[in-house]
């Protein structure tokens, strides 16, 4: 199948039973674009993935290449390339042949074959190890043959399923430079899927946010990470601290909310009025130790290396429901300790409750 300009979700929709996995699901994809779908685990990123695959038929929608319909057309059919998160290589394969299975099945030329083959070896390195079996690779090994036999077929759209989850953090940090750079490099477009929303955030051009089968926001990190449409994206991108608060005051899209005794002014993402219940959400990062402001008791500290996270249990919250503020900070503090917090400016945000 030649390549494509746009491939368009429309209302993509997956059933199980009572249960819907997949709602609704209106995205477009442009050409050479990276997409994350990032959720938690049972968010339905991964039955979106299998519907793009034609692994998993569709209840409702559907999914168009330019103007081509192709929901219809069986998994073999759409060109896609996919990279699965247990690899899936043949164990009694060598690497040469794990590429060049896809070929074959394709009766291309020998020649053909060989010279791609090569190719896609060198592409991922594994120049001194084509001769090897999978049982004889490391995991970031394995994970670059997988890689290669994805893209060999030069793919119209290359789909990966948590494709990294199965690695130490080293690894993981030096395949998705490695995924990031064939991704540029071969110009490919790629739907990847994963729950790490620091991967997600690295890796892709635009992110589909999901939570229990629907899309909560899309967007590029930059606009995931600083403005999340809702605090359920704000406790999945980093908003450690989600504080049920009343607003107080208004002043265009700015809200007053009454945090540890001291008034501290947020930006309003929705519709706020005095005296609603909000959720006030920051990151860790953004609240700092001061010498005045916010008063708290030091209850937790972990060293973390340059960083320490510490956990403030604020002044006056009751013993039943003390209010905690996580704070990550440079400075030396101790548990036991009397602290005073601030925010920083223009990083507290407002969600109606």
């Amino acid at each position: 199948m030649s390549g494509f300009d746009q491939l368009r979700l429309d209302g993509v929709t997956r059933r199980f039973g009572a249960a819907d996995a997949l709602v609704g699901l209106d995205l477009t994809i442009e050409r050479g674009e990276f997409i994350a779908l990032l959720g938690p685990s049972g968010c339905g990123k991964s039955t979106a993935l299998n519907c793009l695959a034609g692994l998993l038929p569709l209840t409702a929608g559907a999914i168009w290449q330019d103007d081509q319909r192709i929901d219809t057309l069986p998994p073999e059919k759409r060109g896609f390339g996919m990279v699965f998160q247990n690899y899936a290589l043949f164990p009694h394969l060598t690497v040469r042949d794990n590429i060049a299975f896809g070929l074959r099945m394709r009766h291309l030329p020998k020649d053909d074959v060989r010279r791609r083959t090569t190719e896609a070896i060198e592409m991922v390195q594994l120049i001194e190890h084509a001769s090897k079996l999978p049982g004889q690779l490391s995991g970031g090994q394995q994970q670059r043959v997988a890689i290669a036999r994805a893209t060999v077929l030069e793919p119209t759209l290359v789909l990966m399923d948590e494709p990294l989850s199965n690695l130490d953090a080293k690894l993981r940090l030096e395949m998705r430079t490695e995924i990031r750079r064939l991704h540029q490099s071969l110009g490919l477009t790629t739907v990847y899927v994963t729950h790490d929303q620091e991967e997600a955030l690295s890796m892709a051009d635009r992110l589909v946010v999901m939570r229990q089968g629907k899309v909560q926001q899309i967007g590029t990190p930059e606009e995931v990470h600083t403005k999340p449409s809702t605090w359920h994206v704000a406790d999945f991108m980093g908003y450690r601290n989600l504080l049920p608060l009343k607003a107080s005051q208004m002043n265009g899209d700015q809200v007053t909310v009454d945090l540890g005794g001291t008034a501290i002014r947020g930006s309003a993402q929705g519709a706020v009025a005095p005296g609603d219940d909000v959720i006030a959400a920051v990151r860790p990062e953004d609240v700092k130790l001061s010498d005045q402001g916010v008063k708290g008791l030091v209850e937790v500290v972990e060293y973390q290396g340059r960083e320490r996270a510490v956990e403030v249990v604020l002044d006056g919250g009751g013993q039943d429901d003390p209010v905690r503020l996580h704070v990550r900070t440079e400075q030396r503090v101790e548990a036991g300790e009397q602290v005073a917090l601030t925010v920083t400016p223009g990083r507290l945000l407002v969600y109606p409750s």
